[in-house]
């Protein structure tokens, strides 16, 4: 399913008209992207939990030349299903 599948089936199960339907999602992403810029976790119970995990450094190699490069460490956007989301989803 692709964003506008999931907008159309939203609107369709809210009664809300596609183009308000468009507007919330948009700005739940939103509000989402900018908490986890932060660095704070957005949790929805029995859905799941937005969070950032810091991946630390380390080397890696060069696949290419077989060369030992440094990999710098990162955050990064994470997901942990919630026990209703795994359970619908078995």
């Amino acid at each position: 399913m692709n964003k506008s599948e999931l907008i159309d089936a939203v609107a369709e199960k809210s009664g809300l008209t596609k183009t308000d339907t468009d507007k919330a999602f948009k700005a739940f992403v939103e509000v989402i992207s900018e908490s986890m810029a932060k660095g704070d976790q957005v949790a929805l119970v029995g859905f799941g939990t937005f969070l950032v995990r810091e991946r630390q450094a380390r080397s890696g190699r060069n696949p290419r030349t077989g060369d030992t490069i440094s990999i710098a460490a990162a955050k990064i956007p994470s997901f942990k299903a919630g026990k209703a989301l795994k359970d619908a989803v078995q």
